[in-house]
């Protein structure tokens, strides 16, 4: 069965199907769905496309904005079943059979928490490793002490630590390098951290 829209608008409920390319929504006339009735939705509000077996939303620059499960969306937003899409004042629920064989993504462990000395310490550790240069290596002991102006104790205390909260336990690479790694794949460090840190972008 194909994708479909379920709206409800002030004449009440509609089922629109989705067609193989993009679907316009808006007050214009030449909408692929007409929103003619409600004032808070823009000429041209949001499009839905068809992206390799899926649907995404995307709004096209309305004034009053269009929203997926109650949270204003920001470029592309994809759809799954049961989403409720609202503009101005419509309520909208996309409808689409899952795929038979679908493709699950796998989740990326966050960061665990931190102090905010113990993440200036992972952004001192990573900064060599964001520099570009080829076989870069994070930051030694001594160039952390040296950048937060710390004792070297005290830098090996919180890296203990860290190693404990990323569960780096010192089999295979240098524990620093694992803890670096780490802490970019999880996304405790950015290069964003680093542009904040004074770093050239």
């Amino acid at each position: 069965m194909p994708a479909y829209l379920e709206v409800w608008g002030a004449s009440g409920r509609e089922l629109r199907t989705l067609g193989e390319g993009r679907t316009t929504l808006g007050q214009a006339t030449d909408s692929d769905i007409v929103l003619g009735g409600d004032r808070a939705v823009s000429r041209v509000h949001a499009a839905l496309e068809p992206y390799g077996g899926a649907w995404a939303i995307r709004d096209l620059g309305s004034r009053n904005g269009t929203f997926v499960n109650g949270e204003r969306i920001l470029g592309d937003r994809v759809l799954r079943a049961g989403d409720e899409i609202r503009a101005g004042s419509t309520r909208m629920v996309f409808h689409a059979e899952a795929p038979a064989d679908p493709q699950m993504t796998e989740t990326v462990e966050g960061p665990p928490e931190v102090t905010r000395r113990e993440r200036d310490v992972l952004v001192a550790l990573c900064r060599p490793v964001f520099s570009g240069a080829m076989f870069s290596r994070p930051a030694t002991i001594k160039e952390i002490a040296a950048a937060l102006f710390l004792t070297e104790n005290a830098v090996k205390q919180h890296l203990s630590r860290l190693y404990d909260k990323f569960a780096i336990y010192g089999e295979g690479e240098p524990r620093p390098v694992q803890l670096a790694n780490e802490a970019i794949r999880r996304g405790a460090v950015s290069l964003g951290d680093l542009r904040a840190a004074g770093e050239p972008g």
